[in-house]
């Protein structure tokens, strides 16, 4: 790959204090990837699958690669070189920028324009399940329940509980939420009296002292809470149906055939009840009977809708998706 920076070049290079080592010119004609350390050591050694295809295309098309760090300072570079960028997991520093972010499960991924999933063209869009071909869709729910999950999916059963895994912010209402996730716990145990509530903590969170008191108080409250802090595998084999905000995990559910509320703005919505939408009490109301072919949908949002890596059309369609973003690909 000719394009790519090398470590070894000390001309063009100079070592940052992670090690890694970051191209201190940029020209129009060059992509800047916008990585974390490790990270970033992977892709400069060609060794990430889907930097890698990205990479190519952009070579392809007569386009230079470099490197940078993925912090403040860096960000305040991107906006003044004269190229292009790409920022992982973050909002684009500029109009001539993108973001890219793994769709979930490997190795799946998205190229936007825009950081919040919700205003991505696929949470736009409308999922149309007559539109699916009914036997690939399938084929390709087997195959990833199997991939995912090792025949789990088919030892699924409802033990009358309800899964909420939480992410950050416990006591915080953001803009893209009903509503803050203590209140959405409040809300899970006002709405389902007959179910126990099993709140999950996010492994990488760290929790406040006053999120930690407040959901103290609630189990203080409620003989029916419980929180634990990992067996998600587990739980989604035997809950009823999963409220969230917009975590993950909430999607992983659709593999196991579980009913999803939605209490955040997300791009995999399509098939959950929204509370933005309808309201609390109807997606309470409908949940228990909530059946939507998790099948088609799952095929649509990652085959159709997602950049498949593992494919052998992957940089055909990194091409098309860089294109439709206006880049000289």
């Amino acid at each position: 790959m000719a394009g790519w920076v090398r470590a070894d070049n000390p001309s063009t290079l100079s070592a940052d204090n992670h090690g890694a080592s970051v191209r201190q010119m940029s020209t129009a004609n060059t992509v800047t990837f916008y990585l974390h350390p490790k990270l970033r050591k992977q892709a400069m050694r060609g060794q990430h699958n889907f930097i890698s295809k990205v990479s190519d295309v952009l070579e392809a098309a007569g386009l230079d690669i470099e490197f940078d760090r993925d912090d403040d300072v860096a960000r305040l570079r991107a906006m003044d070189r004269p190229g292009y960028g790409m920022f992982l997991m973050q909002e684009p520093a500029n109009a001539r920028c993108l973001t890219f972010r793994k769709t979930y499960i490997y190795p799946f991924w998205h190229i936007e324009k825009q950081g919040k999933r919700w205003e991505w063209p696929v949470a736009q869009d409308r999922f149309d399940v007559a539109a699916t071909d009914p036997q690939k869709a399938a084929n390709f729910y087997r195959f990833w329940q199997n991939r995912l999950f090792d025949g789990a999916t088919n030892k699924t059963r409802e033990d009358r509980f309800i899964y909420v895994p939480l992410q950050g912010r416990l006591t915080t209402h953001r803009s893209f939420q009903h509503c803050s996730p203590i209140d959405m716990i409040k809300t899970v145990l006002k709405h389902d009296t007959q179910r126990y509530v099993l709140v999950t903590l996010h492994p990488t969170e760290v929790y406040t002292k006053e999120e930690q008191q407040a959901l103290e108080a609630l189990i203080d409250q409620h003989d029916r809470l419980y929180v634990r802090t990992s067996g998600m595998e587990r739980y989604l084999q035997y809950c009823d149906y999963i409220v969230t905000q917009n975590s993950s995990v909430g999607f992983l559910g659709y593999f196991f055939g579980k009913p999803l509320i939605l209490f955040g703005k997300t791009d995999f919505h399509h098939i959950a009840l929204k509370v933005h939408d309808i309201g609390v009490e109807t997606a309470f109301a409908s949940v228990t009977d909530h059946a939507p072919d998790y099948a088609a949908y799952l095929h649509w949002f990652l085959q159709k809708r997602a950049i498949n890596a593992g494919r052998p059309e992957a940089k055909s369609k990194i091409r098309t998706v860089l294109r439709g973003h206006g880049w000289p690909v």
